[in-house]
């Protein structure tokens, strides 16, 4: 395995550094100042200005919104001093004091919370999809996976809703004894599925996108959480409640920058496909193949605008399949506190999309012509 790594590591940093774009004209700090400059936005106060937000997010694709509100220049056009800390453990780390503001995983901030770490969910991050099956080229059917080496996690029969829910819908057996199964990161399972050392994974982007990017495999269930026409939930906004009760307008501000850092995915997807692909490390058309499945092809699933019915559903589907039977059962409202993101000023999620990203990328554009559009957009030169 270790082997198996080092071939990875090697594959990666190759890809990564092969990769050059013309930058378009305007800098990602203009843009970022135009977006703040549409607010009307009161000075913070001396202490507020000086104190820097710890904030953290896992290295998956439904997070991006951390990378851009960075590296686009958006929390400092903001007033804001953010350090972003990747694939930093969220809950753990709130627990100990030491992270403010956090992108996560919903289940695990539910989970989170019982043990007493003093968080909440502040505002909506992804609705859904973006999460993969992805199965090597020898895989043609999804019998062939029976007695094969897959990474779904540890007990995915009772953990893993995605496992549970593709398992019953394929028609192969849901017990994980019937497979050689793994528990892997998605940098690692995809790594192994090139050197041929696994056979199936389930993942976030960028690790679908770099299968098919690099024909060493395919995706064979996509996540949809959308269910008998009611829409489910994935990822959210966490937040400390001490750094909130104490900073108040810190807390408003950095999910305002929350907000435009989602706007600039969608209004400039191919300068946000470039700050991924950078942060990521993986080539710049992995990059925007994400940005396209994540903004287009798969709905506008990235969003700010929390609402509790989809937590809701979420929960009456993890009951329906059996999964995660502890926190399954939870009052929602009670980790939900979006007090802090109705007071920040920010626009309308449906409104934004309605006029500013309808008229522009209209849903199931072709990735060909959707990259041709972004391109336009930010003025890049084929």
């Amino acid at each position: 395995m270790m082997l198996v790594l080092l071939m990875g590591i090697l594959a990666l940093a190759g890809c990564g550094s092969s990769q050059t774009s013309q930058q378009p004209e305007g800098s990602g700090d203009d843009l970022a100042k135009q977006l703040a400059e549409s607010y009307d936005l009161k000075p913070l106060s001396a202490e507020d200005a000086n104190y820097t937000i710890n904030m953290g997010y896992y290295n998956c694709d439904h997070m991006t919104a951390a990378c851009i509100g960075k590296d686009a220049g958006i929390y400092e056009a903001l007033g804001l001093k953010v350090n972003l800390t990747g694939n930093g453990k969220v809950p753990e780390a709130m627990a100990a004091g030491k992270m403010d503001v956090g992108y996560a995983g919903w289940t695990t901030t539910l989970r989170a919370v019982p043990k007493g770490t003093p968080l909440f969910i502040a505002a909506q991050n992804h609705t859904g999809g973006a999460e993969y099956l992805v199965v090597s080229n020898d895989i043609k059917k999804p019998e062939d996976l029976i007695g094969k080496k897959i990474s779904i996690g540890t007990d995915p029969e009772t953990q893993n809703l995605n496992w549970a829910e593709w398992a019953t819908q394929l028609g192969i057996p849901l017990d994980s004894s019937k497979y050689e199964t793994f528990d892997m990161s998605d940098q690692d399972e995809y790594f192994a599925l090139k050197a041929g050392k696994l056979d199936a994974y389930i993942c976030c982007d960028p690790w679908g996108s770099m299968a098919e990017y690099e024909k060493t495999g395919q995706v064979m269930m996509r996540q949809n959480t959308l269910r008998e026409g009611k829409l489910g939930t994935c990822c959210k906004v966490a937040m400390h409640r001490d750094f909130a009760q104490a900073h108040p307008e810190l807390a408003q501000r950095i999910l305002l920058a929350h907000t435009l850092s989602v706007q600039y995915m969608y209004e400039h997807p191919y300068k946000a496909a470039e700050i991924f692909a950078k942060n990521y490390n993986v080539p710049l058309e992995v990059g925007l193949m994400t940005m396209w499945k994540k903004t287009n092809e798969e709905g506008r699933t990235i969003s700010w605008d929390l609402n509790m019915d989809e937590l809701k559903n979420q929960l009456a589907a993890m009951r329906q399949y059996g999964v995660q039977d502890d926190i399954n059962t939870v009052k929602v409202e009670d980790y939900v506190n979006t007090t802090y993101l109705d007071a920040c000023g920010a626009i309308d999620f449906k409104t934004f999309i309605k006029e500013k990203v309808d008229p522009v990328f209209p849903l199931d554009m072709s990735f060909a012509d959707w990259k041709a559009k972004a391109m336009e957009v930010d003025n890049i030169k084929a």
